[in-house]
């Protein structure tokens, strides 16, 4: 299972109604590539696929896919803050090595990618 932040959450819903998209769900996945093996992605679903696995988390509806479920199981989804700028940071069990923008990670199978671009 998933889990969202308060904060996260409260920053989701804001972007939903801003885009008038309240009904929608989140979809979270995982994709080959990135640095570290792994890629983190997240967009806005209308509906969710026959396969995806549903699921609330702070007000959310999330929606993840077969494929990436096993890769995101106990994963939080947190809203960061800092001088730099906001954005969103999965943090997640199942990875053994993250990329230092915190956008893909490897796991204890050993999933590859190229040198960090960063």
């Amino acid at each position: 299972m998933l889990t969202v932040t308060e904060l996260a959450g409260q920053k989701l819903q804001g972007i939903m109604a801003e885009k008038n998209i309240s009904n929608y769900a989140l979809r979270v996945f995982v994709s080959g590539g990135g640095c570290s093996g792994l890629n983190y992605g997240m967009t806005f679903a209308e509906a969710p696929e026959p396969t995806d696995e549903t699921f609330e988390a702070n007000g959310m509806k999330i929606v993840v896919d077969p494929d990436s479920l096993p890769y995101l199981a106990g994963a939080e989804i947190d809203y960061v803050d800092s001088l730099m700028g906001g954005g969103f940071r999965i943090e997640n069990p199942n990875a053994v090595q993250t990329c230092s923008c915190g956008s893909s990670f490897r796991t204890e199978a050993g999933e590859q990618g190229q040198s960090c671009q960063c």
